[in-house]
């Protein structure tokens, strides 16, 4: 079983092998939860409109989200 597929119980006793989705590993989302958020801080100290910054903000809050959604994935396991 390599790390793209997962084992899911059908019926009693058969397992299926089903591919997963690719994981994006922790580091790549903490690089991109600082840069969002480095461009969010830059964006509402300057004179772009306010909307370019809640984007960066709105991006920030998502690569946290899925940092703590992984974490705890992780914890499970």
């Amino acid at each position: 079983m390599t790390n793209t597929e997962e084992r899911t119980m059908i019926g009693h006793d058969t397992t299926e092998i089903r591919p997963s989705r690719p994981r994006v590993s922790r580091p790549v989302w903490w690089l991109l939860l600082v840069v969002c958020a480095v461009c969010n801080m830059a964006t509402s100290m300057s004179d772009l409109h306010f909307l370019v910054g809640a984007g960066f903000g709105l991006a920030a809050g998502g690569c946290a989200a899925a940092l703590i959604v992984r974490h705890h994935a992780d914890r499970r396991r």
